[in-house]
């Protein structure tokens, strides 16, 4: 099993030992009287040779270590998928490497895990619907209701996001390995049920940092946020936001059920969840590494996806059950309601009508 590692992992660890014994030595260092003289004073004694005794030492460690983590809470399907996956990695790859995981935000959000993913510090995440501000195609999965279902997803997947938006992400300096599921997303609100547009008028609603998520709830007459995932449940409760949308795997694996008296069923975006890597720090990994990446992803994509399915009406009982109100919303008043966001979409982002008409005749 992969190692789920923690802070307290690391506060138990002989590094951090060392670590505290030499930063302690450096802070006393800089903040003593006479401070050149205790600079001089401490190279003439080799700290910093003792430093970079330690740096090589644990340089075979790191370069063997190889970290999942996610900003999503580690029940839901992202939390789960992702363990999964660094689980299956570690069986594939046995003790000659370690591959820890970490999830509920341990390590930042989605956009801090992106650029720990750069920086090499962290060498597989998954991103979702802010890989729009990695390059603008990816806003085709933004576009309301244009994902009928996960057979359809698939399909999309492979005939236009591995064609034409990984190499988008790879300008950018991130590796797109697979695409997994999120999910249909779904709203929730403490003010009343969502059966069409016109119900949204005024309410705070929390989004993901995606500009064409806030311009569709814009749109819908909703006033929408962007939050990381990390305080949705906090704002809920305190009033700060009237509701959210999200898929139901990430509401429950939240709790928001707890702090929410509306589930209105809209399924107004099918959120895919990339599997992603550095690009540069992909290329430095070992080729049986990466082989042994890409095939665990491959076969996540079809567990993930049933998983997903599966959870649909599973949940909406979990969430009854908290006492929640459940409602089918009216799809065809919000379709209808869409219209704007395509032509946005069309004017903004040179292509994207080619690819919103070759991901619609792709459904069945």
């Amino acid at each position: 099993m992969a190692f789920e590692y923690n802070i307290q992992n690391f506060l138990d660890s002989r590094y951090f030992a060392v670590y505290t014994k030499y930063m302690m030595q450096i802070y006393k260092m800089l903040f003593a009287k006479g401070r050149e003289e205790n600079i001089m004073k401490t190279i003439r004694n080799g700290v910093f040779a003792s430093l970079s005794t330690l740096v090589l030492a644990a340089a075979p460690v790191a370069a063997e270590t190889y970290i999942v983590a996610v900003g999503a809470a580690s029940n839901s399907l992202q939390g789960r998928s992702a363990a999964k996956f660094a689980d299956d990695l570690q069986a594939k790859l046995g003790d000659a490497h370690t591959v820890e995981f970490y999830a509920d935000g341990q390590l930042g959000d989605e956009k801090e895990l992106l650029q720990k993913l750069r920086l090499g510090t962290v060498q597989f995440t998954l991103v979702s619907s802010i890989m729009t501000n990695v390059a603008p195609e990816f806003a085709l999965f933004d576009m309301p209701f244009l994902v009928q279902d996960r057979k359809h997803l698939k399909a999309i997947d492979a005939e236009i996001v591995q064609s034409d938006l990984a190499p988008k992400a790879e300008t950018a300096g991130l590796k797109v390995l697979s695409t997994w599921e999120n999910g249909f997303r779904q709203i929730t609100n403490n003010t009343r049920p969502i059966n069409t547009p016109a119900d949204l008028e005024g309410l705070k609603i929390r989004t993901p940092s995606s500009e064409w998520r806030v311009s569709m709830f814009k749109e819908w007459g909703a006033n929408p946020t962007p939050m990381s995932f990390s305080e949705v449940f906090v704002a809920l409760q305190t009033g700060t936001m009237d509701g959210q949308e999200n898929p139901l795997t990430n509401i429950t694996g939240a709790n928001f059920q707890e702090v929410q008296k509306y589930l209105s069923l809209t399924g107004h975006v099918y959120s895919p969840t990339y599997l992603t890597s550095g690009l540069s720090g992909w290329n430095e990994l070992p080729e049986n590494v990466q082989s042994s990446a890409i095939a665990v992803a491959a076969s996540i994509q079809d567990w993930s996806l049933a998983q997903g399915e599966a959870a649909d009406n599973d949940l909406v009982e979990k969430v009854k059950a908290a006492g929640v109100e459940v409602n089918q919303a009216d799809k065809k008043a919000f379709i209808e309601a869409s219209a704007p966001i395509y032509a946005a979409f069309a004017e903004a982002v040179e292509g994207s009508d080619a690819l919103v008409k070759r991901a619609q005749e792709l459904a069945e």
